[in-house]
């Protein structure tokens, strides 16, 4: 007796089985790190304390920010979700809400200022970008080798209230929710 044919659904049910499993692996938290997409910290801690020089030479700091609410925006030259991301930032967020008391500040994790201004001038932004010399900030919010496509969402006390990894349209409209309601509290 011959079996059925089997179905084109089925196929591509069976080639699809390879990425789901792939997915799944990529996803299991590694060793001695927490699930938390390769932060250290969480929601509702206290962001580090941070001082960073921007471009322009502007000091920015933790404890100069309190009071205000304001996003750390993580982006480095070679990163091509960075670029991506980036464009959406100044026109959805910075020029969206910078009038209503956000600010932003794009930390460049670890380059000279000459590659970062490439950044800025390549982006289109207009966002202070700060110098992450040693990426200090990043190793303290993150794990080591953790990606670098991140924004650490800060309310007015200092604490972190909303992080994103990537470049997600969903996360980043969970952002931008969580920022508006961060400016009307």
């Amino acid at each position: 007796m011959s079996q059925p044919p089997i179905s084109v659904a089925s196929h591509l049910a069976i080639l699809r089985l390879p990425a789901l499993l792939l997915t799944l692996l990529w996803t299991l938290p590694v060793a001695g790190q927490d699930d938390n997409r390769g932060y250290r910290v969480s929601v509702g801690d206290a962001v580090p304390d941070f001082e960073l020089r921007d471009l322009d030479g502007k000091i920015w700091s933790r404890g100069g920010l309190l009071g205000t609410p304001y996003i750390l925006q993580f982006t480095a030259s070679w990163c091509g979700v960075c670029r991506k991301e980036m464009p959406h930032l100044e026109q959805r967020v910075w020029q969206e809400f910078k009038g209503q008391g956000l600010q932003l500040l794009g930390v460049d994790l670890d380059e000279p200022a000459e590659k970062v201004l490439g950044l800025v001038e390549d982006t289109g932004v207009t966002y202070p970008v700060c110098l992450d010399t040693g990426g200090l900030l990043f190793s303290a919010i993150t794990h080591p080798k953790a990606g670098v496509t991140r924004n650490v969402v800060v309310d007015r006390e200092g604490n972190i209230a909303f992080l994103t990894r990537l470049f997600d349209e969903e996360e980043f409209e969970a952002m931008i929710h969580a920022v508006d309601s961060l400016l009307k509290e």
